[in-house]
């Protein structure tokens, strides 16, 4: 259990994805699904500049797609379909009307807020009504996967749908309705102590919530001095990359005279392959430029790499929840040091809950063990360790939550824009 101290920064109670599908079958779509076709206004493709508008400044939401808990329908952008299996997308803003093309054999026409739609010149009956919210325009998934052949597949592990049968399958986050607005950042990132009870001692955390589907939260892999090789102070990376939070990241060679302080483990940043770890299975944390973010062990780096997706990777491990269950497996992953084996300390951590929230987290005293059911208490799905010791530390708002005892090789970065 754990219980909160008080603190500066508004607190929000994480709710958990209720997906209504878990007894389907995972490569079929089921009746009922919608597909979110995410529009800007004026008539023009999907991918076309925005005709201005008075929203115009708002952050563009994510592709992400929606679950509706009462309906029990799912929803889809289709800015992020066009070009998937040939499909392209057209939109009028004059007539509130939107057009999918699949090559010259198949097309439809739909109108928001009209159940009534025309294939191929014959009138239809949608299961739901087209409907705009907060910027965004969506249509039934049912109609659209029947009339356009897309198979989906669910991955309740990374809370994704990949869409499509070509060679580039169109994977997405999905998270409940009101997920992908823009929530302010008081909301959107939250901090606060809190203590937690494990095995009769009680741990008193830092911790920050940051939810990754709000338009404005965006994550980097930042590189100390922007060098690989080079340290610097967490709070002094943090200020240049305009951060509201970082946390420290990878294992590196704190205690060598050389100026070069080799960093270990994959670095992904910007998309670019910064540091290899050849062979290395410790854990991995990734995520693409829709924020859709996951734990992947080292040794599947390469083959998730090359689909051409990763926007940012930081390697570090152990892992130490998968599924929402303590697992912990430090032998396997390749660890020797004491440190990381048997010994307690200062720790940092990152974990993943199933709507799409980042955990930042940094506790004092605690082993691996100990820090696995920590983060499994403070609501993470998945989680891992980062580096810790003297390198840990965690920056909000421009001070220090945990200020580490020396410079830092690298940090994973929120900024809120």
């Amino acid at each position: 259990m754990s219980t909160s101290t008080t603190s500066n920064i508004s607190t929000t109670t994480s709710t958990t994805t209720r997906t209504p599908l878990r007894s389907l079958a995972k490569r079929l779509l089921p009746l009922g699904l919608a597909l979110v076709c995410l529009l800007s206004g004026g008539s023009s493709w999907a991918g076309a500049p925005a005709t201005a508008s008075a929203a115009s400044t708002a952050a563009p939401a994510k592709n992400v797609v929606l679950l509706d808990a009462s309906s029990g329908h799912a929803f889809v952008p289709s800015r992020a379909l066009n070009g998937l299996d040939g499909i392209q997308i057209q939109w009028d803003a004059a007539r509130q009307q939107l057009t999918i093309a699949q090559g010259e054999a198949t097309s439809a026409i739909l109108k928001i807020g009209s159940a009534n739609a025309v294939v191929n010149g014959e009138a239809v009956t949608l299961n739901e009504a087209p409907f705009s919210e907060a910027g965004a325009t969506y249509v039934p998934l049912q109609f659209v996967s029947a009339t356009f052949q897309l198979p989906a597949e669910w991955d309740k592990t990374a809370g994704a749908i990949t869409l499509g049968q070509g060679d580039a399958p169109l994977t997405l986050p999905y998270a409940n309705r009101g997920a992908t607005s823009s929530a302010g950042a008081s909301k959107a990132i939250v901090s606060a102590r809190k203590t937690f009870k494990v095995g009769g001692r009680s741990f008193s955390v830092q911790m920050v919530t940051i939810s990754l589907m709000d338009p404005k939260v965006r994550l980097k892999v930042a590189l100390a001095g922007d060098k690989v090789g080079k340290v610097e102070e967490l709070s002094s990376l943090a200020k240049r990359h305009k951060a509201v939070v970082a946390v420290n990241g990878t294992f590196f060679n704190a205690y060598t005279n050389d100026a070069y302080k080799a960093p270990y483990g994959y670095i992904v940043s910007g998309g670019e392959l910064k540091l290899k770890a050849s062979g290395d299975k410790r854990a991995i944390f990734t995520y693409d430029a829709n924020l859709l973010a996951r734990l992947i062990p080292g040794a599947d780096f390469n083959e998730v790499f090359a689909a051409g997706t990763m926007e940012g990777a930081l390697q570090a491990g152990p892992r130490l929840v998968v599924n929402g269950k303590v697992a912990v497996d430090v032998k396997t992953e390749g660890f020797k040091d004491p440190k990381i084996l048997t010994g307690g300390g200062a720790r940092s951590a990152l974990g993943l809950t199933r709507d799409h929230k980042l955990i930042l987290l940094t506790s004092g005293g605690a082993t691996i063990p100990q820090l696995a059911e920590i983060m499994k208490q403070a609501g993470a799905y998945q989680a891992m360790n980062l580096d810790g010791g003297a390198s840990s530390g965690l920056y909000y708002n421009g001070k220090y939550l945990t200020q580490p005892g020396r410079k830092i090789s690298n940090a994973l970065i929120v900024t809120y824009q």
